[in-house]
């Protein structure tokens, strides 16, 4: 039995209807910031209603965790990739890394992202640290599409040239930004190009009016809904650490400001994320 008073982590929300997707959580980061196992936060997620997660990847080490935890567990599937802070702040390990992120790639069914990649302008600053991102960030998208898989994106403080690149290198089946960070007219420019949209806890804060406004302009078959666990916790559990267990409260929001029927929703979400993952796994695959 988990006690979650006794972890002071948030109490279970209400069970959604359906089950639906977290679609980007980092188990590995949840364990270390609040001692709850992987296992942990697969079983509490499936309590309210998250039967499925998709875990990402940040490093070598992040990546590999999260290749062995899909493995043995079919709800879950894995993303790989190294993160541009990972290659902004330690050069001297990328090419290492990307050889290893590589061959995760290809690891298996279980293995259907190359993610998190992307551009990161809020922690890395500086014309060399940003070009190495721009460099690393290029290569990624390369990789998803010599093998076919989805392209997840970290985009913060980025938008021009994340769109930038995107459009001068070759294009991927399936492009998913995560933690949808822009405004209207950016998520027009996004969905306009078929990509995905996933929107974490952060929506549900009351000054984040610009990402009430993107999800109104995403079309309903591009949302997508993530906790980014431990991170951008909702409310009301907002200050607190974040896990998949708490993604029923964003779920909720979005249904409210889509004006949708609950159970709908669920069910568009899950949906959108097969879509956007290549196709149903687990239980429904």
């Amino acid at each position: 039995m988990i006690d979650l008073a006794e972890l002071r982590l948030p109490a279970l929300p209400e069970p959604l209807p359906v089950p639906t997707i977290d679609a980007h959580t980092h188990l590995d980061s949840v364990e270390e910031r609040t001692g709850l196992s992987a296992e942990d936060s697969l079983a509490l997620a499936d309590q309210v209603g998250i039967h499925w997660v998709i875990q990402a990847g940040d490093t070598v080490q992040d990546s590999q965790w999260g290749e062995a935890l899909a493995q043995r567990h079919p709800q879950v599937i894995a993303c790989v990739a190294l993160h541009p802070n990972e290659v902004g702040r330690h050069p001297e390990r990328y090419e290492e890394g990307f050889a290893e992120i590589t061959r995760l790639a290809q690891a298996g069914d279980h293995v259907r992202a190359i993610g998190e990649t992307g551009l990161d302008y809020y922690r890395i600053t500086g014309p060399e640290a940003q070009a190495r991102q721009r460099e690393a960030f290029a290569r990624h998208i390369r990789l998803a599409c010599d093998l076919g898989l989805t392209l997840m994106i970290h985009d913060r403080d980025a938008h021009e040239d994340v769109l930038a690149i995107l459009d001068d290198c070759p294009k991927p089946e399936r492009v998913v930004l995560h933690a949808f960070s822009g405004d209207s007219d950016f998520a027009v420019e996004c969905t306009q190009r078929g990509y995905w949209l996933s929107f974490p806890g952060v929506i549900t804060y009351p000054a984040n009016h610009h990402l009430r406004r993107a999800l109104a302009m995403t079309p309903a078959e591009k949302v997508l809904v993530e906790t980014d666990a431990p991170y951008l916790t909702p409310v009301p559990a907002r200050g607190k650490a974040n896990g998949p267990y708490l993604t029923p409260y964003t779920v909720r929001f979005i249904a409210e400001q889509r004006q949708w029927d609950l159970e709908e929703t669920c069910v568009r979400l899950r949906e959108n994320a097969f879509a956007a993952y290549g196709g149903p796994w687990g239980s429904d695959a």
